[in-house]
């Protein structure tokens, strides 16, 4: 899958430092270019929230961080880059002069993406030389974490291009959702605009105040939105007859007078007063960036949510989410399995945030999930890999046992090493340890058992070959090796 190798943002503001986050975690370098004096204290704060949020959003082991640098001028910020995302204010002007600069600038075979939420891309291309590269690239705030970009084309802009940009987005975890014809604002801004007006005419008549509101969408269809979007839901409602039940019965409402969405609400100063009033007393307490990160756990823990759904399938978001992580390890550097006579490291990871407890400790499941993660690293070291999971077999773990020896804190450098104890390959017995890196202190072991299955057969087998020749090797390997002292104990034994 063609990866993106350096990417362009020209601005970085709330959208262009986004892009960057994204484009940087994913491994990719990324240069960008803002005038603004304040440009890199901001892109260091997004760039905090991007990594907290992707701390809590996936175990899979993302790429090493790409370099992120700011440049001097536009044109040195886009030499050498395969990707550039425009997002500049939306002001037409404005736009087609920064967009005329790229284009002059960049490699000719360049992919040049615009944030704009609205303008016509085929308005935006008037002035470029290569105007076939060019296409909206229109994302949603958090661009890090949310993963959809509506493309669209103008006249001048080929459908390979927006294939091409398609697998690309991919490859950062991200879903490059196609529009067939342009049109203004696109289809998720049609849509919002739809839904805010109305939302204005509420306010405005005292219909609700605003956090009511945003209560009615946040406890209701907002919940069901985030996983089967508008279609599928109405479909339901049709019970078993489907979509053409549903629209038999609720069509003819549509020539109701509910709504006022034909009827533009003034924003007049009166109003704007009254929702400024009740937004600050609905959330004001709270600064933005906290608000962010309330934002990007609750996101997190709904994505994580939908990727346990349709028997791990995932699905909506999670389902995009299990695939970017399916890319992750598939991509990601391997632990060799190259047999010596000292036990494996496996992991390193820094305790993030999200991870302390009201102690201020590593909160007690983080020290299983650095072993689990282990062990997920092991299993992709002799080939037990997605395709490999694909094909009907895989390594259950069926017995375990922690202890918990000392504590980690907010920062610290971790690392994981293993030692495979005796075992015949149907069964993988391993003794892992977990160290703080700047002292090497002993934090917590675990030993682990694990037990090769067939899911076709919903029975234990043997590995195959594949697989069994290169366990075989480390297990010898490791049979010289003095036992743990550790090894075998159960829950309160005195050592």
């Amino acid at each position: 899958m063609a990866k993106i190798s350096k990417a362009a943002c020209i601005g970085g503001g709330v959208i262009g430092g986004a892009w960057a986050a994204r484009f940087v975690l994913a491994g990719t370098d990324t240069r960008i270019f803002d005038p603004h004096p304040e440009a890199q204290r901001l892109m260091s704060e997004v760039m905090a929230n991007a990594e907290r949020a992707y701390g809590m959003l996936t175990s899979a082991p993302l790429p090493v961080k790409g370099t992120l640098s700011f440049s001097e001028s536009l044109e040195e910020a886009v030499r050498g880059a395969d990707w550039i995302q425009e997002s500049v204010p939306e002001k037409l002007d404005l736009k087609r002069s920064v967009l005329a600069q790229i284009d002059a600038a960049a490699d000719p075979k360049a992919l040049i993406g615009s944030s704009t939420s609205g303008l016509m891309p085929t308005d935006l291309q008037r002035d470029m030389r290569h105007p076939e590269r060019m296409f909206v690239a229109h994302p949603y705030n958090p661009v890090y974490l949310l993963p959809l970009a509506e493309l669209v084309g103008g006249k001048n802009t080929t459908r390979a291009v927006l294939e091409d940009a398609k697998v690309k987005l991919a490859t950062i975890g991200m879903t490059g959702m196609i529009i067939n014809k342009e049109i203004e604002a696109f289809v998720g801004d049609r849509l919002l605009e739809a839904f805010w007006r109305e939302a204005l005419w509420l306010i405005k008549d005292d219909i609700c105040d605003t956090e009511t509101l945003d209560n009615v969408i946040r406890y209701s269809f907002g919940l069901r939105w985030a996983q089967m979007g508008l279609f599928e839901t109405y479909r339901m409602a049709g019970g078993g007859a489907g979509m053409r039940d549903f629209l038999s019965k609720y069509g003819p409402s549509l020539s109701r007078p509910w709504t006022k969405l034909t009827d533009v609400v003034d924003p007049d100063a009166d109003l704007v007063e009254k929702i400024a009033v009740q937004s600050d007393a609905q959330s004001g307490q709270r600064g933005i960036r906290e608000l962010e990160r309330i934002r990007d756990q609750n996101l997190v823990g709904i994505m994580q949510a939908l990727k346990a759904g349709d028997e791990g399938r995932g699905w909506g978001a999670g389902k995009l989410l299990a695939e970017f992580e399916a890319h992750l390890w598939k991509t990601a550097p391997k632990h060799q399995a190259n047999p010596s006579n000292e036990a494996l490291k496996l992991l390193e990871v820094k305790v993030p945030a999200v991870w302390i407890d009201y102690n201020g400790h590593m909160t007690e499941y983080r020290y299983t999930q650095c072993f689990a993660d282990a062990s997920e690293a092991l299993l992709q070291m002799i080939g037990v890999d997605t395709d490999y999971v694909r094909s009907g077999h895989s390594y259950y773990t069926v017995e375990s046992h922690v202890r918990l020896l000392a504590e980690a804190r907010l920062g610290d450098a971790l690392y994981v090493t293993a030692q495979l104890l005796p075992s015949d390959g149907k069964k993988i017995h391993t003794f892992m340890s977990l160290y703080r890196a700047s002292d090497d202190t002993l934090l917590s072991t675990y030993e682990h058992l694990l037990l090769h299955v067939s899911s076709k057969e919903s029975r234990s087998v043997p590995p195959l070959p594949e697989v069994m020749g290169k366990l075989k090797l480390l297990i010898e390997a490791h049979a010289v090796l003095p036992a743990p002292d550790a090894a075998g104990r159960s829950v309160g034994q005195r050592s």
